[in-house]
């Protein structure tokens, strides 16, 4: 759910400013602008991506601190179940072990999970923090394998052909 969805619902909901009809419309509306912005952004996608590739590029992360999470736009095609997965596992690091988490896409296209947390922070607890990162890794390598090779195919512009080879030989 995005900020704006958010402060829709919320003011639909608890404030009564928006109308169902009206939240109903506006819905209809973001729909038609999302698809000229969908079909506008295919024909950018390539510059966008071609941005990042080379670099190290966050796909997502939770702050404790702030109690917010971030999922990088620049993946939007990326399937909501996914999304939703990440935002999970983000959000419930954050809960257990507190600070920063992060789920990064190297240059080469491997994800790097990273956690830190203020110097000042007596709460966040490095030891149970890497526990879980050890955890996660192993419970959702699928989802982090087929991530890296999303990344590598759609972003750094690999051929598939050549990437199955190299998992299978």
């Amino acid at each position: 759910m995005s900020a704006k969805d958010f402060e829709r619902e919320y003011k639909r909901e608890f404030e009564g400013i928006i109308s169902d009809d009206e939240y109903e419309d506006e819905l209809q509306e973001e729909a038609k602008e999302d698809l000229k912005i969908d079909e506008m952004q295919k024909t950018n996608k390539g510059r966008e991506f071609e941005k990042v590739a080379g670099e190290r590029v966050v796909l997502c992360g939770a702050n404790a601190y702030e109690q917010k999470y971030y999922f990088n736009p620049i993946f939007r095609q990326i399937p909501e179940s996914i999304k939703k997965e990440l935002n999970i596992i983000s959000v419930l690091f954050t809960q257990e072990a507190g600070g920063i988490f992060t789920i990064v896409f190297e240059e080469d296209g491997s994800i790097s999970i990273e956690t830190n947390a203020d110097e000042e922070d007596i709460t966040y607890d490095e030891i149970t923090a890497g526990l879980l990162v050890s955890e996660v890794r192993r419970k959702r390598q699928d989802l982090f394998e087929a991530l890296g090779l999303y990344y590598r195919i759609y972003v750094l512009h690999e051929n598939p052909a050549d990437i199955l080879g190299d998992e299978e030989g």
